[in-house]
């Protein structure tokens, strides 16, 4: 039977993340961008004299740290952002074959509702988060550790910030040469060619409920 027509399908759109995904995305990545901030103005001393308030800059770097899990525990209440991180954790066939093609430059590159690029990047930084918001803790509360733990800690926190704030750049650069993706992630909604082109075995439709919760989120 033909599939029945959709709200987005009208317009010529296709429906990708819903309000609550779009909204854990945008919160998570203001908070990020204030660590990656404050980590700069804290550590690079040009930034540190321009703007000064050094115990100001200080508090609110570590309240975003600790804020920074906040919006996707919170998230987990959707039914759709529980959907996308089973596919963010699920390694497909076709995945390695995008990091080959990847690899060699190569534009024929099978994905699903996220490349294996991006799920990567997702396990990367939520494992990052991780440890960023424990050795910071440590840094933080100086008695929950003897010296030598909280040395160990500020090794790791200091060199995984400049990690996470190259990543991070890399990451916005992508998106940026991506509007499409971009729109996704603004509107909740794309170009079907953009879909059938860059993410050619997703299937918007393929999970029971899907199609209404995106339309009861808008």
């Amino acid at each position: 039977m033909p599939r029945p027509a959709e709200p987005d399908a009208v317009v010529g759109r296709l429906p990708r993340f819903t309000r609550a995904e779009r909204w854990v995305h945008r919160t998570t990545a203001t908070l990020m961008l204030v660590c990656v901030v404050t980590a700069a103005c804290l550590y690079l001393p040009p930034l540190a004299e321009l703007v000064g308030r050094r115990r100001l800059v200080t508090v609110v770097h570590e309240w975003a740290g600790v804020l920074l899990p906040v919006p996707l525990l919170l998230g987990l209440g959707s039914r759709a952002l529980r959907r996308d991180l089973g596919r963010l954790n699920r390694f497909a066939p076709y995945d390695r074959e995008w990091l080959k093609a990847a690899f060699w430059r190569s534009y024929r590159r099978r994905a699903g509702k996220f490349n294996a690029g991006q799920k990567l990047w997702a396990a990367w930084i939520a494992g990052s988060v991780v440890v960023m918001l424990g050795t910071g803790l440590l840094m933080w509360f100086t008695h929950l550790a003897p010296l030598v733990w909280r040395t160990g800690a500020t090794f790791v926190h200091e060199w995984l910030a400049l990690a996470i704030g190259a990543v991070v750049a890399g990451h916005i650069y992508l998106a940026l040469r991506d509007p499409q993706a971009r729109e996704g992630m603004r509107t909740g909604s794309v170009d079907p060619l953009w879909a059938a082109r860059e993410h050619p075995e997703w299937d918007p439709y393929e999970d029971s409920g899907a199609d209404e919760e995106a339309r009861s989120s808008r």
